[in-house]
């Protein structure tokens, strides 16, 4: 069953300053977020996939980067725009913390779906162009890709494959460096994985015991 591998991209400077970055440039990992990126190759191991799909934004190539020198010979790399970070806007750049006391910080809480960041994109317009880079993959022939993202795109992905509102994604955590799993046999999309800061993940995908169409919570009847 096709899947994708969404990864959020390891901590950063800016989450280090508490900085909301956005589409910013110069930011990069911090010292912590290179031991994440490192862990994370291990984890990821040997996987038989053709090309992975990379937010533009430095910290998400640096984050693939350890995986891809020792796992990923030959496989072609795609910088995909519709994986960026929210165009927070005049927001991008200033501290969280100044950010919260913001009138709008509680819409961005409470109704997300109603946002558009000052001089900025909307968070709805965020999640369209993202889920169209999921369909996409879905509705290729390839088999697995993996996807490097940042936390309010791969929350809205899992919002919407799940069939949630946007107004709710925020109840959604997605941690730096964490996996989330998707998978699709051409109807609806199936979580598998979230927010997984872990587990062996070639292991977990390589397993033998290949699920269909599952009963019982996820441990009935294979097909």
């Amino acid at each position: 069953m096709p899947k994708i591998v969404l990864i959020r991209h390891a901590h950063s400077t800016a989450n280090a300053a508490g900085v909301l970055s956005g589409q910013l440039p110069n930011v990069h990992l911090s010292k912590s977020g290179q031991e994440q990126a490192e862990r994370l190759a291990e984890r990821l191991g040997k996987l038989t996939i053709a090309q992975v799909q990379v937010s533009p934004m430095d910290r998400c190539s640096e984050t693939l980067a350890p995986w891809l020198a020792k796992y990923g010979k030959g496989v072609t790399v795609i910088s995909e725009p519709n994986l960026v970070e929210v165009d927070y806007g005049k927001w991008s750049g200033k501290k969280l913390a100044t950010l919260s006391r913001a009138k709008l910080w509680r819409k961005v809480q409470g109704q997300p779906s109603a946002v558009t960041f000052p001089d900025g994109e909307s968070l709805a317009q965020m999640q369209v162009r993202a889920m169209q880079t999921v369909h996409d993959f879905f509705a290729s022939d390839q088999e697995m890709t993996i996807m490097v993202s940042h936390g309010d795109v791969i929350k809205a992905i899992v919002a919407s494959s799940m069939g949630m509102h946007l107004d709710d994604f925020q109840r959604i955590v997605i941690d730096p460096a964490s996996i989330t799993i998707l998978e699709s046999n051409g109807g609806a999309i199936r979580l598998t994985r979230l927010n997984d800061s872990d587990s062996s993940v070639s292991e977990l995908l390589q397993s033998k015991s290949k699920r269909g169409h599952l009963l019982g919570g996820g441990k009935g009847i294979t097909k």
